[in-house]
């Protein structure tokens, strides 16, 4: 009887040897050949200007970023295979954000897409492209919740929603990764920057981030999470501290919420030197304490701070650190690379490095996402514009092949960039005057030859906005108008007589409620990437229709971020009452004007909403019903109503459902998005549309820090944005 404990054991270890994977039994097999400094070299990444066949071979690095030729990636995995003890392929890296030759919109242009499947789809040409020269590991996509349009890498996000940046998220996630992994066309994942990056405190780039744990809970850990559920390969520590603590060195993050709670096992990366910079954050002395508290927090490998493989082989020795745990980190790494094929498969073909770059098939994507995201916030009757009439085309972004492109497209061409001079000169009679050469430009000497110019155009097309390099990472602005004479321009511009087109390309929500009220009609095109230029002829012509949904609020002033739609309410919520600066007497007593939460010089709400955008025809709601007013937890609520195209064009319109918890255990949101639809739907067309909510998905960190649906009273709304639509009043039982 004594020995049938160590009978049951040696029971339950076969069943669980016979269920493992193959890929773990090798993984486990390599592992034990290895030594602790061969472990080592595997949890080292480095950029490929720092290495060369020799470090390679001497097994110094598991990962190198930054190069996309084929012939130095199969020299370099030559020396990794071939020369190396163990053999052990490197994995491959590179920053394909939005397109790799062909350049989809910024993130935050496909956000106001709203269309899952097209995101899905730019992701799955990004890893086609890309791998084709060797790239088997984006880091991308970028999930973090922004809310200030201060901050620069607001272009790289999905805007202010979590709802929106879930979906989003995931979909990206599932179109680089394809069906399989090991699949020669697909890339490895990097969920990032977990986490709370997005809300860097003043909008300022790797700034801190104070946000409480449930507000990080409900607000910007779910799209963290949507990924991984969806199977994210990796994710990425970030930058910023989140309450004191730097991302790379939270243990609470990596270990116990994403790989306790959650259950991920995938493999964690240091963003570029963050391990390193826990000496300026000041929670390391140095590199030594760096790598000890990054591999402590769960992080796996290091990204360029050269830390772990300078460090913890004498940390092991010294017991700070467990070999076990460098144990893990090697088998994540290495159970990535056999699942991503590469023992099977290290080389790249380098007769089809670049075969599909640039097919029709991948510009006929671009080109819909480039559709798809352009938002009309402005038609005063003047679009679409007569195909063949005569257009003066002026301001800096007209013709800006590279700027077009946005931030973080490292491998995009301008050579191969459809500028909106080259679209507009297919479909217009094209008067072209620049005037202001680049964003920042203040010469406006050029002017008086365009008012000549200006007399003979039926329209004016301004096409305004900012440079790629003034957003993205490292480039935060305190003031996010116009830069350059712009503002200038487009009062000039106004007062000529003709009807004024603004076209805005930029990387963030610019300030532009003066340029708004002086355009007779304005698109905005976050930057649109290869096929912007025809997208937006096309648009402007009428061969589109505009379908675009803002994925972030605009504001009246820089001063009011930041802002965010699913807000909370206050005390003294808004009621429309507002007492502006103006309104004040001379002498006033100290009284408290208006008696809610507002700024004097701006009011209480936004220049735009969360998704709002413009067609040339209209759309109504109607027969909106729900299948009860009363549900249980376990319910699915039903919301079927009736969508109509009632004018004169086909066009496409994105339906949206918000939800609003009445009476919570914690202050709750206004509203929040629960659903979204892209419908297309020809002139006078209706169709009968159903979103099924399941009621779980109410579920929040309440006062007890627990996750659950609350009973009570709820609000709906079905609408095209978030300040439309008549309530409809539920219940949670």
């Amino acid at each position: 009887m004594k020995f049938r404990p160590i009978v049951l054991s040696l029971i339950i270890l076969s069943i669980s040897c016979s269920e493992r994977s193959e890929v773990d039994r090798r993984v486990d097999a390599l592992l034990s050949q290895m030594t602790l400094d061969e472990k080592i070299g595997q949890m080292n990444q480095l950029d490929y200007g720092s290495v060369n066949s020799e470090i390679i071979a001497a097994g110094k690095a598991g990962s190198v970023l930054n190069c996309v030729d084929a012939a130095r990636i199969n020299e370099l995995q030559r020396a990794a295979v071939e020369e190396s003890r163990l053999g052990i392929p490197l994995l491959m890296a590179r920053d394909v954000i939005h397109g790799f030759h062909t350049v989809f919109p910024i993130p935050l242009g496909q956000a106001a897409t709203f269309d899952a499947a097209l995101v899905e789809e730019g992701a799955r040409i990004a890893a086609k492209e890309a791998t084709s020269h060797g790239v088997r590991w984006t880091f991308s996509p970028m999930v973090d919740i922004a809310r200030d349009a201060r901050w620069g890498r607001i272009a790289e996000s999905f805007g202010e929603d979590s709802y929106l940046a879930s979906v989003l998220g995931a979909a990206m996630v599932r179109g680089y990764q394809g069906n399989e992994l090991s699949s020669p066309t697909s890339m490895a994942a990097c969920a990032k920057h977990f986490a709370g990056y997005g809300a860097s405190e003043g909008g300022r780039d790797y700034n801190t981030a104070n946000i409480p744990e449930r507000v990080l809970r409900n607000s910007y850990l779910p799209p963290f999470q949507a990924c991984a559920d969806e199977g994210a390969a990796t994710f990425m520590t970030s930058f910023n501290d989140v309450n004191g603590v730097p991302s790379t060195a939270n243990r609470w993050l990596l270990d116990e919420v994403l790989r306790g709670e959650w259950g991920w096992d995938g493999m964690i990366v240091t963003d570029w030197n963050s391990a390193g910079e826990l000496i300026a954050h000041g929670v390391a002395a140095d590199l030594k304490d760096a790598a000890e508290l990054s591999v402590n927090a769960g992080v796996d490998m290091d990204m360029m701070s050269y830390s772990f493989i300078g460090n913890v082989s004498a940390l092991v020795k010294e017991g700070k650190l467990q070999e076990k745990q460098i144990d893990d980190a090697v088998r994540r790494i290495l159970k990535l690379k056999f699942e991503l094929g590469l023992f099977e498969q290290p080389y790249i073909d380098e007769s089809n490095a670049g075969a599909s770059d640039y097919c029709e098939e991948h510009l006929a994507a671009a080109k819909k996402a480039a559709l798809e995201s352009a938002v009309l916030l402005k038609n005063e009757g003047v679009l679409p514009l007569k195909e063949g009439s005569t257009v003066l085309v002026c301001g800096p972004m007209a013709d800006a092949s590279h700027d077009q492109l946005g931030t973080w497209a490292p491998d995009g061409q301008e050579s191969h960039s459809i500028t909106a001079l080259m679209g507009l000169s297919k479909l217009f009679n094209v008067i072209y005057e620049p005037v202001l050469e680049y964003s920042r430009d203040y010469d406006m000497g050029n002017f008086a030859a365009l008012k000549a110019k200006a007399l003979r155009s039926d329209a004016i097309i301004m096409l305004a906005g900012e440079e790629a390099i003034l957003s993205g990472e490292a480039h935060s602005l305190a003031d996010v108008k116009l830069q350059g004479a712009q503002r200038e321009f487009i009062d000039a511009l106004s007062k000529l007589g003709k009807p004024l087109v603004t076209v805005v390309m930029a990387g963030r929500p610019l300030e532009i409620e003066q340029e708004l009220e002086d355009s007779d009609a304005m698109i905005y095109s976050f930057h649109p990437g290869t096929m912007g230029g025809e997208a937006l002829a096309e648009l402007i012509s009428g061969r589109a229709v505009p379908s675009g949904k803002l994925p972030v609020s605009f504001v009246h002033s820089s001063g009011q971020y930041p802002f965010y739609y699913n807000h909370s309410n206050t005390g003294r919520p808004n009621q429309g009452n507002e007492t502006l600066i103006g309104d004040l007497p001379l002498k006033a007593g100290q009284v408290s004007n208006g008696c809610t939460s507002y700024y004097l010089d701006a009011g209480y709400g936004e220049l735009l909403p969360f998704g709002y955008g413009l067609s040339y025809t209209s759309f109504k709601y109607s027969n909106i019903t729900l299948s009860s007013n009363e549900l249980h937890s376990d319910d699915v609520l039903k919301v079927e109503f009736e969508l109509t195209n009632s004018g004169d064009y086909d066009a496409d319109e994105v339906a949206m459902l918000f939800i609003q918890d009445l009476v919570g255990s914690i202050v709750r949101p206004v509203k929040e998005l629960k659903r979204f639809e892209r419908v297309s739907l020809k002139a006078g067309e209706s169709k009968h549309i159903c979103f099924e909510l399941p009621i779980k998905e109410l579920a929040f960190y309440g006062l007890d820090n627990i996750f659950k649906v609350e009973a009570g009273n709820f609000k709906l709304w079905v609408a095209g944005n978030s300040a439309d639509g008549e309530a409809i009043p539920f219940k949670v039982i």
